[in-house]
């Protein structure tokens, strides 16, 4: 069997080449992500963050909800009683979030599918708005029998 090997000159060529098809690649992939990180962070300075999932935004909310709750001060307790009062907000916010985490945590696609569906009912009540304002707009405001209605027409003329 008479098999041709590469002479040592060519296969320092093939190897040569395959190391800079390695370096093309390396080079493109790392340019590629250089242009997408400055293009979020242009669309980052322009539009600002992007919104997150919907357990996020849900994690976000109820933060700011237990900031608000926890930092009002009532007046309606009084000097005396503010002190407890605020404590008891605090507990009862504490709770509400301990309650709240974990259910995040272990599924966050359903808040995703939830905010899907909520747009999609608001999309579908605007339709039907929109095609009911259309055909109160749209009415023929031509002149009516005048013998149907309990009123008395006057002419003016």
């Amino acid at each position: 069997m008479s098999e041709e090997r590469p002479t040592s000159d060519s296969a320092r060529e093939a190897a040569d080449e395959v190391r800079t098809t390695d370096a093309d690649a390396d080079a493109w992939a790392t340019a590629c992500a250089e242009d997408l990180a400055a293009e979020k962070a242009r669309r980052r300075t322009q539009y600002g963050t992007p919104p997150g999932s919907a357990a996020d935004e849900l994690r976000k909310l109820v933060d700011a909800v237990a900031d608000k709750l926890t930092g009002l001060q009532s007046p309606l307790f009084g000097a005396v009683a503010g002190g407890a009062a605020q404590q008891m907000v605090n507990q009862v916010v504490q709770q509400a979030k301990a309650a709240v985490e974990p259910v995040i945590e272990r599924n966050p696609d359903v808040f995703d599918h939830l905010a899907s569906a909520g747009s999609e009912l608001l999309a579908a009540y605007r339709s039907a708005v929109d095609a009911q304002e259309r055909r109160w707009t749209t009415r023929d405001t031509g002149p009516r029998d005048e013998g149907t209605g309990p009123g008395e027409h006057i002419d003016l003329d």
